[in-house]
């Protein structure tokens, strides 16, 4: 039977590098069974140390590729990840009103790894006013969420401001990434239309993290491709994650990719 298989689609930057962006997706698209497509915003000329250089694609070819993938498959869902500038922003924008590629995640990539910034400073209100009421779910990490609300969130209380600020700004649901806080444990706020809860896994020291949310948010459009809850779905990317940073492969210099050919470890806490 024609389309019948899960199918999902990034649109985001490549990273040369294989650790985060379009790479990422695909091979979390991958892992979790679904075919993955792409389509690309930008190139960098990135690795492990960080980005080097980075090219917008025009965004009349941004236009051809969500034509092209409209006009022969059946998307079940689609993420975004680096969207580089407020004219990418705004030419996604038009092009996500225009498909139906179903329930869209929403990862705010503003700063790589590295330090090197991913999107212009004109392009946040475009997202907050635009791109942020059409999601599914958005899953900023602290600093995202940072820049995003205004608000400085330096506990557990102030993610939970943060994620109703969202709430506000028009989000539909919020995952805030705890990663970034000093914690022995590694915990997300998660907050649904009509329900909330923590999702806790303990933290790893380790500097094999390149990609952690573009993969988080890629599981999660994954499971939702193939019919799982938004719940179920972002439970299963936690694990996916944990298992992912705890089992850690040894590439590059810098800041590692994580291991994508993990197996789901059933160790994260969900505190209601």
């Amino acid at each position: 039977m024609i389309n019948s298989t899960p199918q999902t689609v990034t649109i985001a930057g490549s990273d040369s590098g294989g650790g985060a962006g379009i790479q990422a997706d695909l091979k979390t698209f991958q892992a979790r069974s679904v075919f993955g497509m792409s389509i690309i915003v930008a190139l960098t000329a990135q690795n492990t140390k960080g980005v080097q250089d980075a090219y917008f694609i025009p965004t009349e070819f941004i236009d051809a590729q969500f034509d092209s993938l409209a006009d022969d498959f059946k998307i079940g869902a689609c993420k975004t990840g680096m969207l580089a500038s407020e004219a990418h922003v705004k030419c996604v924008v038009k092009n996500l009103k225009k498909v139906d590629f179903g329930p869209y995640i929403l990862d705010p990539v503003m700063i790589a790894k590295g330090g090197h910034k991913l999107l212009e400073d004109d392009a946040i209100d475009s997202i907050k006013n635009e791109l942020l009421p059409l999601s599914t779910l958005i899953t900023p990490n602290i600093p995202e969420a940072e820049v995003l609300t205004g608000l400085e969130i330096e506990s557990k209380e102030d993610m939970v401001k943060a994620a109703n600020y969202l709430k506000k700004l028009g989000a539909t649901n919020v995952v805030i990434k705890g990663g970034h806080r000093d914690s022995n444990y590694s915990d997300d706020y998660v907050l649904l239309e009509n329900e909330s809860f923590w999702l806790r896994g303990k933290r790893v020291d380790t500097n094999r993290t390149h990609g952690t949310g573009d993969t988080f948010a890629a599981c999660i459009t994954s499971e939702l491709a193939k019919g799982e809850t938004l719940r179920d779905s972002i439970i299963t990317a936690k694990k996916f994650i944990q298992s992912a940073v705890q089992h850690g492969i040894q590439v590059g210099h810098g800041h590692g990719p994580l291991n994508h050919w993990v197996e789901l470890e059933d160790d994260i806490k969900i505190i209601e």
